[in-house]
């Protein structure tokens, strides 16, 4: 399916599809505490010199992710190659902390920050409040690559229990 919104390339792993996704999977579940059974499999996006995805939520307001284990409550994104130029996951109504250099927040955009992609490192995000009402400093997008390859993995995790079969 294409989109404008969306230009990258990508594909789906199932949840525990192998040995690999299962050890990364329990990885991730150990490090949020977020069980691997709310958990969508893996998606793997490949990003050109000049592609790009425009800010957007990751809660999904459809019928079928709602009655599937809630919304989204968290994104996990790792980057899995660097990028020469370009690229940054932005968010644009997210606001920098006076101690952010504790963070991996190293570049901050003109409004809202950016982070510089780096193979090795990872971003935890909350899609929504305690209260399960969307946050909008959620909103995110990835810049377009200027130079080189942008690889990356998003592990997305629900609220409740996700049944991968429905």
């Amino acid at each position: 399916m294409e989109s404008s919104a969306r230009t990258s390339s990508g594909m789906f792993f199932h949840r525990g599809e192998d040995k690999v996704i299962r050890r990364i999977e329990k990885r991730i579940a150990d490090y949020t505490s977020i069980p691997v059974e709310n958990g969508e499999g893996l998606q793997v996006l490949h990003y050109e010199v000049g592609q790009k995805f425009d800010p957007h939520f990751d809660t999904s307001e459809d019928g079928y992710t709602a009655k599937n284990g809630g919304p989204r409550q968290t994104t996990f994104l790792m980057y899995l190659s660097d990028v020469e130029d370009g690229g940054e996951t932005v968010f644009p109504l997210a606001k920098a902390k006076r101690r952010s250099s504790l963070f991996l927040f190293k570049l901050f955009a003109k409004k809202g920050m950016s982070v510089k992609p780096k193979m090795g490192d990872a971003l935890l995000f909350w899609n929504i409040k305690p209260d399960v009402s969307l946050d909008p400093k959620s909103l995110h997008g990835a810049n377009p690559v200027v130079k080189g390859n942008k690889w990356s993995a998003t592990k997305w995790m629900h609220v409740h229990e996700y049944k991968k079969d429905i």
